[in-house]
């Protein structure tokens, strides 16, 4: 299968720049993906698509204010850094630009001083590792000095951090957030609770491969890069609950779908468990537990889009995604829903 049979043409304006003001007032697609018939809502109308007895499975995981702009000492050259995956205490496996300036032993100063790195390696691709010295608590600091890592499509400067922030979001650890879930509110999440719908909350922190194109000219020669999930026992027992009564398990986002599947066994059961998952999921493959998927609009040619094809079907996806530009649906990570049902 080629990564051009998930093309699509996107017009620039329809990418979102920015958040609603109400999170749960986003358009929201439904996409029957037997029949192919699509219908528009608004996001807070999902309450009519879930029933009683379905389980809801949300990713909890929370961004942290990753990127960090800074000076190396020495010359004053400006220095973005962006933090991947902390290694051990104080040292991160890190993205640099410009990475040419910055060769092991080099320093670079963020807030006057606050904070201080020094690379000391270079590993795959071309990261850094750098080990942070600082006086006090660390994440407090990244609180003061990060911004949001945004999706390069977004170019507009995000005004509230929470914004990139789902109300759930709980343990630290993400470099993007799982976007299909800013659309809910505490109050939408109530009323689904109130209509004996189970919630189980997962945990996946989501690297930067999710916006790593796929090059390969076949899908299957792309690969994926590994980021660490966790289910604990009250997650994985209300999913093989809905799932043992013959009940539906709707995933929110891609992430919590690359979740469950990754955990399931053969036979679609779940245990707690946790560890790092590399899955890639595109037409073709069986799902042990997803029924449902609640997503966003994914950039063409990207895993996502293949992720939602292998669920709906390719043909199915893309002439929902047609109708989508052709109503003006706002695209990505702040842009509107779609339920895949």
């Amino acid at each position: 299968m080629k990564r051009t049979d998930f093309y699509y043409e996107l017009p620039e304006e329809l990418i979102a720049q920015d958040p609603l003001a109400d999170r749960s007032s986003s358009r929201l697609l439904v996409l029957d993906r037997k029949s192919g018939a699509v219908s528009h809502h608004v996001f807070r109308e999902i309450t009519d698509y879930l029933r009683e007895g379905d389980c809801l499975v949300i990713n909890d995981t929370k961004v942290i204010p990753a990127r960090l702009i800074g000076s190396k000492l020495g010359t004053g050259a400006k220095i973005e850094v962006l933090l991947l995956k902390r290694k051990e205490n104080n040292v991160w496996e890190t993205l640099v630009k410009p990475g040419r300036k910055v060769k092991p032993g080099a320093k670079i100063s963020f807030g006057d001083g606050l904070l201080v790195g020094e690379v000391v390696d270079i590993v795959e691709e071309g990261n850094r590792l750098i080990r942070f010295s600082f006086e006090g608590i660390f994440e407090e600091i990244l609180d003061r000095l990060g911004q949001m890592p945004l999706p390069p499509y977004i170019t507009h400067q995000l005004q509230d951090k929470n914004r990139y922030q789902t109300v759930y979001a709980k343990h630290t650890g993400s470099a993007a957030a799982p976007t299909a879930g800013l659309h809910f509110t505490p109050e939408l999440l109530e009323e689904i609770k109130k209509r004996g719908i189970e919630i189980a909350r997962v945990t996946l922190h989501v690297g930067l491969g999710t916006f790593r194109t796929v090059k390969a000219d076949e899908i299957t020669d792309h690969h994926m890069h590994a980021e660490f999930y966790q289910i604990n026992e009250e997650a994985a027992k209300k999913i093989n609950r809905a799932r043992e009564a013959g009940n539906r398990v709707i995933c929110v986002g891609t992430t919590s779908c690359r979740t469950v599947e990754s955990a399931a066994d053969e036979r679609g059961h779940l245990e707690a468990k946790s560890g790092w998952t590399d899955i890639f999921i595109y037409p073709g493959y069986k799902f042990k537990i997803l029924d449902g998927l609640i997503t966003n609009f994914h950039l063409p040619e990207s895993t996502l889009i293949m992720l939602v094809s292998a669920l709906a079907g390719r043909e199915n996806v893309l002439a929902a995604y047609e109708e989508a530009v052709k109503e003006r649906y706002r695209f990505f990570s702040f842009g509107d829903a779609m339920l895949i049902c």
